[in-house]
């Protein structure tokens, strides 16, 4: 989260601390591509038959991860828009969130990945 610049800025001393927006000093073209994406959730889950097809390939625990995440991270834009929240805001945080579900798959394919090069040794 903090390679995008999506981690809140701070500036602390002694005992205080206090915290604004986000830092903005990641990468950009990722940051732009998560926040847009994080707009789609808006909408509400759905699996699709493009997305059952892009799926084929992918492992269950994979497709598991992203169905919690639809779920998730579409609960959290309907809450904090009801709350009356920013929508820049809100696609802002969503799109936080959506970073840490996207390192999970990562580290899931990763794991996935090294476990098939050691069994072909």
């Amino acid at each position: 989260m903090a390679y995008s610049g999506t981690v809140a800025r701070e500036h602390s001393s002694g005992e205080s601390c206090k915290r604004g927006g986000i830092t903005k000093t990641g990468n950009v073209h990722l940051r732009g591509i998560v926040v847009e994406a994080a707009s789609a959730y808006r909408h509400a889950p759905a699996v699709t038959a493009c997305l059952r097809k892009r799926q084929e390939r992918v492992s269950e625990e994979v497709k598991e991860i992203a169905w919690r995440a639809q779920h998730r991270l579409h609960g959290r834009y309907r809450r904090l828009t009801a709350r009356g929240k920013n929508t820049g805001k809100v696609i802002t945080a969503v799109g936080r969130e959506l970073l840490g579900f996207i390192w999970a798959i990562a580290v899931k394919v990763e794991a996935e990945q090294r476990k098939a090069l050691g069994q072909a040794a």
